[in-house]
């Protein structure tokens, strides 16, 4: 993408998030994958930060829109919310990936159609709006983005996280249960990135999850079996 054909995009993302950044150099970085540019010059402390970010404000948010509804159930809107799926589908209605910076290797392997990095890179996106606006800027992003998603949140008893779903889908089926391993920590401390292997039987081979924590690697990966699973079943 020529520059001046990335500056037009950059000005219709700023007109999508609402936001208009007086440091540019903010959305820059948030849009700066570690692959190309290194750790030190990459979206992961921006990453950090929106995730913070994104929790207190995706909280609040359901606070206010569900005034009666007790704290397990506002946690599971949240975690619903905040989940990788969700934050990679409005990356994809942003287009954020067309302007991720990318290294070769991850351009060559679709690396811009990969839920995690699209996901990270909305939740750097989160913490640039906030580093350059402030909390209300961030606060009034958040609102447009995730807003209409509330109002079409699954019922209360439909939003339990992945890794519950796959137990009680194996437990239904009276199989063993999923088994968890790291395999592997990345990134500076305080940007640090797990993958997790969830094993289950029945799956020709261990799925993949990645997140800044190990129990957010987790819930993707089983995520990611649950899915398979419910193919397989299904059958061709």
């Amino acid at each position: 993408m020529s520059e001046p054909a990335r500056a037009a995009a950059l000005e219709r993302l700023e007109a999508r998030l609402g936001h208009r950044f007086g440091d540019r150099t903010l959305l820059e970085r948030a849009l700066t994958h570690r692959s190309a540019a290194g750790p030190a010059a990459s979206n992961e402390r921006l990453e950090f930060l929106g995730d913070a970010v994104l929790g207190l404000l995706a909280a609040e948010l359901l606070y206010r829109r569900f005034p009666r509804a007790e704290e397990g159930e506002l946690s599971r809107r949240r975690a619903w919310l905040v989940r990788e799926q969700t934050l990679a589908e409005v990356a994809r209605e942003l287009d954020l990936g067309a302007l991720l910076r990318l290294g070769p290797g991850e351009l060559r392997s679709g690396g811009f159609r990969r839920d995690s990095i699209l996901a990270d890179a909305l939740e750097a996106l989160l913490g640039a709006v906030y580093l350059d606006g402030g909390l209300e800027a961030a606060r009034r992003v958040v609102e447009r983005l995730l807003g209409e998603r509330v109002a079409r949140q699954p019922e209360p008893g439909a939003l339990k996280d992945p890794k519950t779903r796959l137990q009680e889908w194996l437990q239904a089926r009276r199989r063993p249960l999923p088994t968890y391993r790291v395999v592997e920590v990345a990134g500076a401390e305080h940007a640090r990135r797990y993958t997790v292997a969830c094993e289950v039987e029945g799956l020709e081979a261990a799925t993949l999850g990645e997140g800044t924590s190990r129990r957010r690697a987790e819930q993707a990966a089983a995520e990611r079996a649950l899915a398979e699973l419910e193919r397989t079943e299904e059958g061709p």
